[in-house]
C-alpha cells in the first residue's frame, strides 16, 4: 500500500516542494491550502494520487474539518507548513495582518499538531513535521516581531511534544524544521528582501526529509545557518537581539 502524506501550505514555496519530492517518492498525497488553482495546476506535474484539500486555515473551523476529513485514515506523514510573516517597525505594521498570521502560524499549527498527533498515535506510528524557522531559535527578531514569537512558539511546543513522545517510548515521531532564508514567495509577502543569500526549496525539503529519517527533533538546513545557531547560544542575550535588529533592518524594502 503506498504512503499517504498530508501537506499543509502546499500550494507554493517549500510546501510545493515536499509535494514534488513526496510524489516523487511514491507518496500519494493530501495538497492543503487557500488558492485550489495552484493546488490543481500541482498536482497536474505530480506522479501519484494527489487529493485536493483546499482550507483557509486562519479559521479553526478549517482545521477541524481537515481533521474530521483524516478521522480513520493512514497518515504517514503530515507537514504542517502553512504560514506567512511580515517585517517593518511593530508600532508601523497591520494589526490584522498580524492577527491572521498568529492564527495560522500558532493556532492552527496547534491545533493540527494536537490532533494529527492523537491520530498518529492511535495508529501507533507516524511522522509529524512542523515547519517553523530559525527565528524561533532565536531570542527576538527587531523588525519581524510577531513572525519571530509565532516562530518561537513553533519550536517550543514541538520539541516539548517530542520529549514527551519520546519518554512513553512512542513510535510516533514529531520535529521541527527550522531553515534559515529559502528563496520562495515568502519574501514578497513579508515585505522583505533577505539580508543572507538563500538557498533553495530543493536543498531545504531535502535535509527535512533526511532529518525526519534521523528522528531529528530540530533539523535546521545548511551548515551556515546551523553554525550562526550554534555560535548565537553563546552571545549575551542583548548582543543577539541587537546583531538581529541589524540583520533585519537590512531586509526592509526601500
Amino acid at each position: 500500500m503506498p504512503k499517504f502524506a498530508v501537506i499543509t501550505g502546499a500550494s507554493s514555496g517549500i510546501g510545493a516542494e515536499f509535494a514534488r519530492q513526496l510524489s516523487a517518492r511514491g507518496y500519494e498525497l493530501m495538497l492543503v491550502a487557500r488558492r485550489e488553482d495552484r493546488l490543481r495546476k500541482l498536482s497536474a506535474g505530480l506522479t501519484t494520487t494527489c487529493e485536493i484539500f483546499p482550507a483557509d486555515l486562519a479559521k479553526k473551523s478549517e482545521c477541524l474539518r481537515l481533521v474530521k476529513e483524516l478521522q480513520g485514515r493512514r497518515i504517514d506523514l503530515f507537514i504542517n507548513n502553512a504560514g506567512f510573516g511580515d517585517c517593518g517597525m511593530f508600532l508601523d505594521t497591520d494589526l490584522d495582518k498580524e492577527l491572521e498570521m498568529i492564527s495560522v502560524n500558532v493556532r492552527a499549527l496547534h491545533i493540527l499538531t494536537k490532533q494529527v498527533a492523537r491520530i498518529l498515535c492511535k495508529q501507533g506510528h507516524g511522522a509529524l513535521l512542523n515547519v517553523g524557522s530559525c527565528a524561533g531559535l532565536m531570542p527576538a527578531g527587531p523588525y519581524m516581531a510577531t513572525y519571530y514569537a509565532t516562530k518561537a512558539y513553533v519550536v517550543s511546543l514541538t520539541s516539548a511534544v517530542a520529549e514527551e513522545l519520546r519518554r512513553k517510548n512512542s513510535a510516533v515521531y514529531v520535529g521541527c524544521l527550522c531553515p534559515g532564508p529559502v528563496n520562495t514567495e515568502f519574501n514578497a509577502v513579508a515585505n522583505v528582501k533577505f539580508a543572507l543569500h538563500g538557498i533553495t526549496p530543493e536543498y531545504c525539503v531535502r535535509c527535512a526529509l533526511q532529518g525526519i529519517r534521523s528522528h531529528k527533533t530540530v533539523i535546521v538546513p545548511g551548515p551556515a545557518v546551523a553554525l550562526g545557531m550554534t555560535v548565537g547560544r553563546f552571545l549575551p542575550r542583548p548582543l543577539y537581539i541587537k546583531i538581529a535588529a541589524l540583520q533585519q533592518k537590512k531586509k526592509l524594502y526601500r
